[in-house]
């Protein structure tokens, strides 16, 4: 990633250089537990801080050191070496193990969050408030965080009626949201995202508005034509996911044939570039 604008995961800590890849297959962030450690600890020995964390866990029986990987990473030489590293979900758990002033702040973030999450099964209108103010803090206008706030409508409709037909499992889901994607656009939804530049984004906040009516539409003609026609399993809806895409794609054809150019773009709504690592492989 472009080194002037870190993401999330060095924001947390202050930009400080905490070392982290993007594996495309899993779409996940793999992080250095011993930067993480030598970060939280200000340990003079991150490795040996973070070994005896490790034996530490296991003999409590902690499920986070069975989740552990090893990546080859670039190191302070230059030359690449196998290193420790957990996902975004572990690394919050090894933090909670370190008993730091460091990782004090993000432990109270934590706690805030959770409450947070609480407070929301009591009222989940503040999940959609939560929604709106983080899309207005991003720059968003109004009536396009309204629109956004309707497609997510329209989306639960959609998986309402696939459940209805017999979908239950998220890779079924996955299977026929691409089915739409790609009868309209020609791609996948994580192609989709690939063109546009994207990792964990939103590929939905990054659209033009009209590629989110084209989504929309090619979703909406797939929950009409499901409610009339009750397909059953994942083969039949197939089917009706390509029918209501085709739609869109048809109406995409119509206005690029009007417009003489692609509706479907590259750009979206970041405000950086993402620098591909040196491919890695997970030991």
């Amino acid at each position: 990633m472009n080194q002037d604008k870190m993401h999330l995961v060095n924001k947390i800590f202050n930009n400080e250089t905490i070392r982290t890849v993007w594996d495309r297959d899993q779409e996940k962030y793999f992080i250095s537990i011993v930067d993480l450690v030598g970060v939280l600890s200000e340990s003079d020995r991150p490795r040996k801080y973070w070994s005896d964390l490790k034996n530490k866990l296991k003999q409590e029986g902690n499920e986070v050191s069975e989740k552990i990987g090893q990546l080859k990473l670039k190191s302070q030489d230059g030359k690449y070496r196998l290193t420790d590293v957990c996902d975004i979900e572990e690394m919050f758990r090894i933090i909670e193990s370190i008993p730091s002033k460091n990782a004090e702040p993000i432990k109270q973030w934590l706690a805030k969050l959770g409450r947070e999450r609480i407070d929301e099964t009591f009222d989940p209108s503040l999940v959609a408030q939560r929604a709106i103010d983080l899309y207005r803090s991003k720059g968003y206008d109004e009536k396009w965080i309204a629109k956004r706030i309707k497609g997510i409508q329209d989306r639960k409709q959609l998986t309402d009626v696939w459940k209805d037909g017999g979908i239950t499992e998220s890779k079924e889901y996955a299977i026929l949201t691409n089915e739409i994607y790609k009868e309209w656009s020609g791609m996948t939804a994580k192609e989709y995202k690939s063109f546009k530049g994207l990792r964990k984004e939103s590929l939905r906040d990054n659209m033009s508005d009209v590629e989110i009516a084209l989504a929309d539409l090619g979703e909406i003609g797939t929950r009409e034509i499901a409610k009339k026609k009750n397909p059953q399993g994942l083969n039949e809806n197939v089917e009706v996911a390509r029918r209501g895409g085709k739609i869109a794609g048809n109406a995409r054809k119509d206005l690029e044939y009007e417009i003489g150019e692609s509706v479907v773009t590259s750009n979206n709504a970041l405000n950086y570039e993402y620098v591909d690592e040196k491919e890695i492989e997970m030991k």
